[in-house]
């Protein structure tokens, strides 16, 4: 094996890249280069001095992204989802600079009924990462990770591409699926024979159905593209990749990049922390209150807010464990983070955190207030027309209407209904809102969106809608965030979570910085959830060290999530 020993001209050339290399390292001078060169390689050869100001040029330049690398996750509840890993070329290397993870919620596809739901999740996770591997990194490569408004654009038009396609896609099976209907006969059928014995008494004991409103049919499911999670994901990954690049939080990046937001005297989300689950998976017979969420009236900071909470639910739990008390049934934590409580009625759920503020000298409505996640919209039943609040006992939109503003009387406490009925009811919400207003208000989660997700087109708001429940999961992108608080203003924006999140504190540092009234994480329990707690309360911290947070005013009105009329 031959070894080829370097000439006198290549061992010349070799140590003036190393010493060039070390000047630059150690000066730091970037903006004088030409005239470095011009000093000390004045007699090099002319391609020397080609080379080492190439180098040197490259070496000067802004970071830029040079691939995506994505892979497979687990979250909170065991299934799949997908994290994205950003590689920059910095300073002529390509380094790893971080990566993030979002939830895999909702992103399953409407197909064929024998796949299984967790087969259909995987099947777009796979989808997902396909993209991140192949097209995105390819389309992507090149950005400066700080623009953050290039590269949303560019992975929104790839979406609505895909979005399309999966669209004609679908279209074309359904042709194919629908049965070719025979000719029909033009001679109309015989009327029916006319009862006549149907009156007098021979009719009682039946109800009329003439009175009985007809039910709105539900509004057809939203298309859900499979793989659509990457499109966050590598959106949340860049943005993550600029703030570490710059050295400032993501929160700062994040506000940063919202024009509408000032970068003094910032105000923390408000927690909205999940205290019990009561809804259709629960044991007992109640159905209707998913989350049961505790909301502080006063301007607390987030550790005490924290700390108040866990003594309510510790209350809570000795309550339970008592001998005396029975008709309760006390599981460990559901998905959300609250502790499942197996009720018959509502009341029992408002009556037993009544208690327990009691024993613990909280006033409940004023020191805290409550808000329910009713999720209606998940409990109609279609055979029955009716919604299915309690076993044995269903009820009718316009019941259901009575129901709540007799809750909401006896526990004036409730200050907000979240998803309290179908988003085809429209006549019961309005009734809803009028009755209940001003001291409790009505938000929207999985019923009603203020932004097109397809065109991010400004959706009406309903008068009666105080505010909504914000997400980023699937094809949302950072900027439409931004995007969309920007045009909420007057209505209480809220950044939510799932029900399947991954262990990252990221959507602590979107909350602060897209400046969101209330933060909705679920509750004190799972490492997932209280990760995000954690970040607020080190957020929290970080601010009021550097003089930049908010004066910690009281509320002028003792319902934080109530309207304002």
């Amino acid at each position: 094996m031959s070894y080829h020993r370097p000439t006198k001209e290549e061992r010349e050339f070799n140590e003036l890249k190393k010493r060039a290399a070390e000047f630059y390292t150690n000066s730091g001078i970037v903006a004088k280069l030409e005239d470095v060169l011009n000093a000390m390689f004045m007699d090099s050869p002319p391609d020397v001095y080609g080379y080492l100001a190439n180098y040197f040029s490259q070496l000067a330049a802004p970071p830029v992204l040079s691939r995506l690398l994505g892979r497979e996750l687990y979250d909170g509840k065991g299934q799949l989802t997908i994290e994205t890993y950003v590689l920059c070329i910095i300073k002529n290397e390509e380094k790893s600079v971080c990566s993030a993870a979002i939830s895999s919620h909702c992103d399953d596809s409407l197909g064929d009924l024998a796949v299984s739901e967790n087969d259909r999740r995987n099947g777009s996770v796979k989808k997902a990462l396909d993209w991140i591997t192949e097209p995105l990194s390819m389309m992507l490569k090149g950005f400066e990770p700080d623009d953050q408004a290039g590269v949303d654009k560019v992975l929104s038009d790839f979406f609505m591409a895909r979005f399309l396609e999966h669209q004609d896609v679908k279209s074309k099976e359904k042709e194919k699926e629908q049965p070719i209907e025979p000719a029909r006969d033009p001679t109309p059928p015989p009327p029916a024979p006319v009862n006549k014995k149907g009156g007098g008494k021979g009719g009682a004991g039946k109800k009329s159905n003439i009175a009985e409103k007809p039910l709105p049919s539900p509004e057809p499911p939203v298309i859900v593209v499979p793989g659509s999670m990457a499109i966050g994901c590598v959106s949340l990954a860049v943005a993550k990749a600029a703030a570490q690049l710059k050295s400032v939080p993501l929160y700062e990046h994040i506000r940063s990049l919202n024009s509408h937001q000032s970068p003094e005297n910032m105000q923390m989300p408000v927690p909205m922390i999940t205290l019990l689950n009561c809804g259709k998976t629960s044991p007992g017979k109640l159905s209707l209150m998913e989350e049961v969420l505790v909301i502080p009236t006063a301007r607390r900071h987030v550790r005490q807010i924290v700390v108040m909470v866990l003594e309510l639910q510790k209350e809570i739990v000795s309550i339970l464990n008592a001998a005396s008390k029975t008709g309760y049934t006390l599981n460990t934590s559901s998905d959300a983070g609250g502790m499942v409580i197996g009720c018959d009625r509502p009341e029992q759920v408002l009556d037993l955190i009544t208690e327990a503020c009691g024993n613990l000298t909280l006033d409940l409505g004023n020191d805290i207030c409550l808000a329910i996640n009713c999720s209606a919209h998940e409990l109609m039943d279609y055979t029955k027309g009716k919604y299915f609040v309690m076993s044995g006992n269903p009820k009718s939109p316009d019941e259901l209407v009575d129901m709540y503003e007799d809750l909401t009387r006896k526990y004036p406490a409730i200050t907000a209904l979240i998803d309290p009925l179908r988003k085809e009811d429209q006549e019961q919400w309005e009734k809803l809102s009028s009755v209940l207003r001003p001291t409790c208000s009505l938000y929207c989660e999985g019923t009603y969106a203020p932004i097109d997700p397809y065109s991010l087109e400004t959706i009406p708001t309903p008068a009666w809608v105080r505010g909504f429940v914000l997400k980023q999961i699937n094809q949302t992108t950072v900027t439409d965030l931004i995007h969309i608080t920007q045009q909420m203003e007057g209505i209480v924006a809220i950044l939510g979570t799932t029900s399947g999140e991954p262990c990252c504190d990221t959507l602590s540092d979107l909350a602060v910085g897209l400046g969101v009234n209330f933060v909705k994480l679920g509750g004190l329990n799972h490492g997932e959830r209280l990760t995000k707690y954690n970040r607020l309360i080190s957020i929290e911290e970080e601010l009021s060290q550097r003089g930049l947070l908010g004066s910690k005013e009281e509320p002028t009105s003792p319902h934080p999530l109530a309207a304002s009329d």
